[in-house]
Parts: C-alpha cells; sequence; structure tokens
C-alpha cells in the first residue's frame, strides 16, 4: 500500500509540472522577422509585452511608445514583442523587409519583432488561441496593438487593448509588477 500511495503521489507531481508547462506561453514559437526560431522559452525569466503591430494604422504611432518601453525597462527584465499582423483593416501589407525598414527608418525599432501572423481568428497562431482562453474572450486582439502581458514565467496576466498606449500608467504599473525582482 506505501508503494502504491508513494506511485500516486509521484504521478500527481508529473501531473502538475505537465499543467504548469501547459499553461506556459514558453511552449510557443514564431519566426523572427529575419527569418530565424523565436521561442519564447528563450524569454523565461523576463516580462514579455507581446504586441500586434501594422505599419498603417492609426495607432502605428505606439511604435514610438513601445521603443521608449524597450529601452526603459529592458535592463530591468521587459522584452517587447512585435508580432506585425495585417488581419485588421489590411493595415500591414508589406513583407518582413519592408515591415522591418518601416519600423527601423520610423521608429528606430531595435526590440524583437516575428515575421506577420494571424492574430485573430480561427486560424490564429496558436500563442493568441492560447492566451484567449487563459485571458478571455476579450482579450483577443480585435484591431492593431493589442497588448498581452506574459510574467517571468511565461503566465499571461494580462491584456490592453489599441487605446491603451505604451505610456497609460496601468500599463506601466502592471509591467513593473511583473518585472523579476
Amino acid at each position: 500500500m506505501q508503494k502504491l500511495t508513494i506511485s500516486f503521489i509521484a504521478m500527481l507531481g508529473l501531473a502538475t509540472a505537465s499543467a504548469t508547462t501547459a499553461g506556459s506561453a514558453h511552449m510557443f514559437s514564431f519566426t523572427s522577422i529575419e527569418g530565424q526560431p523565436l521561442s519564447l522559452a528563450d524569454y523565461r525569466g523576463k516580462a514579455v509585452l507581446v504586441v500586434n503591430t501594422a505599419s498603417r494604422c492609426g495607432f502605428t504611432h505606439q511604435y514610438a511608445g513601445l521603443q521608449t518601453l524597450w529601452e526603459t525597462y529592458r535592463d530591468r527584465g521587459l522584452v517587447v514583442l512585435g508580432v506585425p499582423s495585417n488581419d485588421f483593416g489590411a493595415q500591414e501589407p508589406g513583407s518582413e523587409t519592408e515591415i522591418k525598414e518601416f519600423c527601423m527608418v520610423n521608429f528606430s525599432i531595435d526590440f524583437p519583432m516575428t515575421e506577420k501572423q494571424v492574430v485573430s481568428g480561427a486560424n490564429a497562431h496558436p500563442f493568441y488561441q492560447w492566451s484567449g482562453e487563459q485571458l478571455g474572450v476579450l482579450s483577443k486582439p480585435k484591431w492593431n496593438f493589442y497588448k498581452i502581458l506574459l510574467d517571468p514565467d511565461g503566465k499571461a496576466v494580462d491584456w490592453f487593448a489599441s487605446t491603451t498606449g505604451p505610456d497609460a500608467d496601468k500599463l506601466i504599473t502592471a509591467i513593473e509588477s511583473v518585472l523579476p525582482s
């Protein structure tokens, strides 16, 4: 009986570890805008702000604020991750090369970016499907520049609509609350 109990407890421990992994953004990967593998597991131990972006949107000016966030908090453990998407109003029609050039020339962006992704609907990148399950239906991007905040363990902790700019107090407060100590 004691062996059975120990085996059962060990199995519970494995199930818990597996559930923790399944609940982490660290299981997802993208391809960088330069065409290289980009795993969210590489950001383990850092807070990550994932933002679906577009170059021809009324919110495109938020790139400047996102770059400022990156410059202000990267040494404290924040990664800003841009995810270009053409899902809303076809406002990101360019190639990865064109997107990267636009971001560098107009906003001096040097935070990591992915190649263009589908972020909404049934064909959304698995990260966006997962984050919607974690944070609820309202967290699913409904326009460009939705923001999803991950803690250093890869847990989705909050989301912010397009209208919440990178300098908004509630976004800054949320970022500061999940920065690694």
